[in-house]
């Protein structure tokens, strides 16, 4: 069923202009985009090169590699969990993945990965789905003591073949002391992917089959999975890379990963909580407005409105706030798998304020701000694009538009 846009007087014109610069620019190879006021949407818009040798828009349908736009749908799944009283968030983690249980923590002058002493608390579920349980990613600081030792161990994302299971990236990870103590600071990692373990231990069932039984099929979220079947193979988008990864605004003409890649329609052993995800934009409108509708969508709900309140408000301590090497968010604090917006960013509104998001390394995105009482998604195939100039400038505007 084809995306329904409520009609309306709004004009669209200069945001639409924006996005299609970037593509004509060759930043961007292409972008679907979505904004909704209240749980309507009010603009939908597709943006391709309609030139020779260039890309046309993808279909409404197109299937995307969401990335980390996956962590919020395992968070999701995780505190379904936590509402039938399965575990509580200041419940140490080691309660569940014994390999987690008993942590050692680099050392501040450590030289070497052995220069460590002991946690001073152990990692909680709370840590986990805030990430500020003292984990990494093996990609943040590549040439830091924690991510080289994650490397050679095969703990990264983007090391083919290394982690085979959940299960087996909780035990190497057991392996590694901390980056700090839990609760100390804000690191992206792989904190996600323990909470999709988590989900395994304690319904009993493999990751993605939870997720299917209890969010995808209730929402009728029938292309979202950690695969693309065969018969579907033909919509699933091209995904570029840039010439400088580097450079936001460097030029994306390379393709990166396609539909021949017979990776693409194989499930994988490892479910990525974290990063693993294939949807489309129909797809995941649907869960998006099952989030701003307070956990309930059509008759269907996933999760009760007090659960959601608690999943979008700060949970990081005083001081702690999101913190990248590579790209800046002011003022940012971390939810349950949720960032929220402290403070407007530079060029934003300052009804931006109170918003929450979060996005994919290959450019999806969702916002929300209760506040504006609006919303977008948008996505696009761009490795690395995640918190792009693109997505900013479709924010922007789309607040300028709509939500002031």
């Amino acid at each position: 069923m084809s995306i329904i846009v409520r009609p309306n007087n709004f004009d669209f014109s200069e945001l639409h202009q924006r996005i299609q610069w970037y593509v004509d620019e060759d930043i961007i190879p292409f972008a679907n985009t979505l904004i909704l006021q209240g749980d309507e949407v009010v603009d939908k818009h597709f943006y391709g090169k309609n030139t020779d040798g260039g890309s046309a828009p993808p279909a409404e349908n197109a299937i995307f590699r969401m990335h980390s736009s996956t962590k919020i749908a395992t968070s999701v799944a995780a505190m379904m969990l936590f509402e039938q009283g399965k575990f509580k968030l200041d419940d140490p983690i080691g309660q569940f993945i014994p390999e987690l249980g008993e942590m050692s923590v680099l050392k501040p002058d450590a030289v070497s990965i052995e220069d460590t002493e002991p946690a001073n608390c152990a990692i909680s579920v709370r840590h986990l789905l805030s990430h500020t349980a003292g984990l990494s990613y093996g990609f943040i600081e590549p040439e830091g003591l924690i991510d080289s030792a994650y490397n050679r161990r095969g703990i990264n994302p983007f090391i083919p073949g290394g982690v085979k299971t959940l299960e087996d990236l909780c035990s190497r990870l057991g392996e590694m002391p901390l980056v700090y103590h839990p609760g100390a600071f804000w690191r992206y990692s792989f904190a996600t992917d323990v909470t999709a373990r988590l989900v395994e231990v304690v319904s009993g069932q493999r990751f993605d089959e939870f997720l299917k039984t209890h969010i995808f099929n209730p929402l009728g979220m029938i292309d979202t999975d950690f695969f693309v079947p065969p018969e579907k193979l033909s919509r699933l988008t091209t995904m570029y890379a840039p010439n400088d990864a580097l450079d936001p605004m460097s030029v994306c003409p390379t393709p990166a990963d396609t539909a021949a890649n017979p990776a693409n329609s194989v499930r994988p052993s490892f479910l990525s909580g974290g990063g693993g995800l294939m949807s489309t934009l129909p797809d995941y409108l649907t869960f998006a407005k099952m989030i701003i509708n307070q956990g309930r969508h059509a008759e269907t709900r996933l999760l009760k409105p007090e659960t959601l309140a608690l999943m979008r408000s700060n949970q990081c301590a005083p001081g702690v706030i999101v913190n990248f090497p590579m790209w800046s968010m002011p003022g940012t604090g971390f939810g349950l798998g949720f960032a929220l917006k402290g403070e407007p960013a530079p060029g934003e509104p300052v009804q931006a304020t109170g918003e929450y998001h979060w996005g994919g390394m290959a450019g999806t995105h969702f916002w929300w701000s209760a506040q504006a009482n609006i919303a977008g998604v948008c996505m696009t195939q761009r490795m690395p694009g995640f918190w792009h100039p693109f997505s900013h400038d479709f924010k922007r505007l789309a607040y300028q538009i709509v939500g002031i």
